[in-house]
């Protein structure tokens, strides 16, 4: 359908282009943060349009119990279970990573709120100025007293962490994805190869070209090219943390078969999470790529983390 036609009927034909579309990368109540829908409202929605299913992203918990009982709660979803490694459930904590495996748990995030990366010295380093929402429980834990260094995938001497080494070892046992979660860019390339030297076949590189990332293209293709995809989420180019064109270019250089396209949506100042994913859609397509450029990225790749 050409892009600029009727908005209900291209809603739809984008709708249709997307049966099956698993998103991968959402935040939704219960959390900790006000989120501006739930796992069981989302999942009704999904499924009766005909799209998958989506993954429980918490920087706190683990969320495959809970995965389990959205299943269970409305008959034919696909919710899916992760774990984000940071202190909450013991950083590089093997034990954490097992149990999730054994659990079912499909992805697991190395640290997000808890990286180094995401101290407070490197967002000033970096200039944000509108901290994330997440920032205010971390203050809230410092003024406790209670909080703990930030994480890195490096030990003191400058090696990958022992515990790491083991917690990578789990992911390919059982089977799970490991998706890089915050870390700096140092950190992302050893962990990308040591990931896929202990035999993890699916490796993400999470939100590349977010601000407290910002891979520039050629490294996008470098990380691509040790056997990574390279994921994209709607909320870095819908809230302007990059450009649109940034974003077209860094595909079409890495190749759509080799990116993975999630929303990162669930905060109740953004859109609904299938309206963006929608928009997400509709501009990839007005930007030249085609409609089989846009199912590898939104369904083949995110099911390929999922449907094991």
């Amino acid at each position: 359908m050409p892009i600029g036609a009727d908005k209900t009927d291209q809603r739809a034909y984008i709708r249709e282009l997307l049966q099956g579309a698993c998103d991968t990368h959402i935040h939704v109540e219960p959390d900790l943060l006000e989120r501006q829908t739930d796992d069981l409202s989302l999942a009704r929605y999904m499924l009766s349009i005909g799209w998958h299913g989506f993954v429980l992203k918490s920087h706190y918990f683990p969320t495959v119990e809970r995965a389990q009982v959205v299943n269970r709660a409305v008959p034919g979803a696909h919710a899916y279970g992760a774990i984000a490694l940071n202190h909450s459930v013991g950083g590089f904590n093997p034990v954490a990573v097992d149990l999730a495996g054994r659990a079912g748990a499909r992805i697991v995030w190395l640290p997000t709120v808890d990286a180094a990366n995401e101290s407070t010295e490197r967002q000033r380093q970096r200039g944000e100025h509108r901290v994330p929402f997440w920032a205010r429980i971390q203050q809230e834990i410092r003024e406790k007293g209670i909080s703990l260094a930030p994480l890195t995938v490096f030990d003191e001497n400058g090696e990958l962490r022992s515990d790491l080494r083991t917690c990578l070892g789990l992911v390919a046992d059982y089977g799970m994805a490991l998706a890089t979660g915050h870390l700096d860019r140092d950190e992302i390339f050893t962990v990308v190869r040591e990931a896929k030297r202990a035999g993890v076949d699916h490796v993400v590189v999470t939100h590349a070209l977010f601000p407290a990332e910002a891979l520039t293209i050629e490294e996008q293709v470098e990380l691509a090219d040790l056997g990574a995809l390279i994921e994209h989420c709607y909320t870095t180019f819908y809230t302007g943390k990059c450009d649109w064109d940034t974003l077209f270019d860094s595909i079409r250089a890495v190749g759509p078969d080799r990116c993975v396209l999630s929303s990162d949506l669930g905060q109740k100042v953004n859109p609904p999470i299938v309206d963006g994913l929608i928009n997400f859609a509709e501009r990839l397509l007005a930007a030249g790529f085609q409609e089989r450029d846009v199912q590898l990225m939104m369904v083949d790749n995110t099911r390929r983390l999922v449907d094991r």
